[in-house]
């Protein structure tokens, strides 16, 4: 097991980069703690293969270092690193029987025959093979063949992470909770730092404990899938997290906050600090799972115009018209369905507040919004410079 460490860690594909946009990986410090369940979570294009390629090493970065529990690895090759890599496509010798491929990493690195046999077959029967040890890999299922690709990771005891790079991506539907359940009870009884990349938010919530998204290059924000739900500190989480993404709208402010000619509640410490920023532009937003959708009118509420509603089962998802612009409101299975011209409220509590696409919180410190704002922008200056 090992802790991982990206220091000021940076790549790009370009010969000559000079704007932020030529970067795969914009430059960042980042830590995977030793023993953690981590998932690397972004659309197709993000920058998450790169970065796992980069910590593998099976690609060097253009600047900064990877360190594992504090020694420089950039220079290592893969074999060297202790590190155990699951790709989207199974890697298996089909030639091979079940035993022999999950035994080929021991034999490899000269493991006497007695503890190999010993530890394929507890890896086996985790990973529900004992059964087909005998057969060759190539008359396998899809499925059993990637558990033939982690197995081969699982076998070593000096293993420092195992890297997961979409490895579900071939499993049929119906089978990959299943696989995802496995992954996680095999973290759980050999405690090994796994970092899993995906592009699906359940597949991260289900096997990570920590969540990191990745937009540009950059992790926008890393926390505990709650965190990202209930408090996203970058728009897009908020937009690529949850089912419908939350709803963003622009306000402007003055002596405070409006949109359409109507006043958002927003309390006076956060109107000062938006004041203080210099900014007249904001961007609120809110999930659809706050949006309160009301029976009648009410003086606190705003009036809006349903547009149409999606039955999902348990719940129903209502769009509906607020000032010209379509959001989403989330209904329980026995909420009346509203129609024509009905009223919704933002809680305040659940009303996030954006600028620059960053979040302003009250419960940091009055000034580290502003500065992760200014950071950000003064990293895309230096790698434009």
């Amino acid at each position: 097991m090992a802790e991982i460490t990206l220091n000021a860690l940076a790549h790009t594909y370009a010969e000559n980069p000079t704007r932020p946009e030529d970067y795969a990986i914009r430059e960042m410090t980042h830590v995977w703690e030793q023993g953690g369940a981590f998932a690397l979570l972004g659309p197709s294009g993000c920058g998450k293969s790169t970065l796992l390629n980069i910590i593998s090493g099976l690609l060097e970065p253009s600047n900064g270092e990877v360190l594992f529990d504090g020694k420089r690895v950039n220079e290592l090759k893969p074999e060297e690193r202790n590190i155990a890599q699951v790709f989207q496509f199974p890697v298996v010798y089909d030639t091979m029987t079940v035993f022999d491929n999950l035994a080929f990493p021991l034999r490899n690195i000269g493991v006497p025959k007695h503890k190999i046999t010993s530890k394929v077959h507890e890896v086996a029967e985790i990973l529900e093979l004992s059964d087909q040890l005998q057969r060759k890999a190539k008359g396998l299922s899809a499925d059993q063949k990637q558990k033939v690709s982690m197995g081969r990771g699982l076998v070593r005891d000096d293993v420092s992470a195992i890297l997961f790079d979409e490895p579900l991506t071939v499993i049929d539907p119906q089978l990959k909770w299943k696989l995802r359940r496995k992954l996680k009870q095999i973290h759980e009884q050999f405690n090994i730092t796994m970092v899993y990349v995906t592009h699906d938010q359940l597949e991260a919530s289900t096997f990570a404990d920590k969540i990191a998204v990745m937009y540009n290059g950059q992790i926008v924000q890393f926390g505990t899938p709650r965190e990202l739900f209930e408090n996203p500190a970058h728009t897009f989480v908020g937009y690529f997290i949850g089912s419908p993404g939350m709803n963003f709208f622009e306000a402007e402010l003055t002596d405070k906050l409006t949109f359409g000619g109507h006043t958002i509640a927003i309390n006076k410490e956060m109107l000062t600090r938006l004041k203080a920023m210099g900014t007249n532009k904001v961007t609120l937003g809110i999930r659809p799972e706050f949006v309160h959708v009301w029976d009648g009118k009410n003086d606190d509420a705003f009036p809006v115009s349903v547009d149409y509603v999606e039955d999902l089962g348990t719940y129903k998802i209502l769009s509906f018209l607020f000032n010209g612009q379509v959001m989403k409101a989330r209904l329980s299975e026995d909420q009346k369905v509203p129609s024509g011209q009905i009223y919704v409220s933002f809680p305040e509590q659940w009303t996030k507040v954006y600028v620059d696409d960053y979040l302003v919180d009250l419960n940091v410190h009055p000034t580290s919004s502003d500065k992760a704002i200014d950071n950000e922008q003064d990293k895309e200056t230096d790698h434009a410079n």
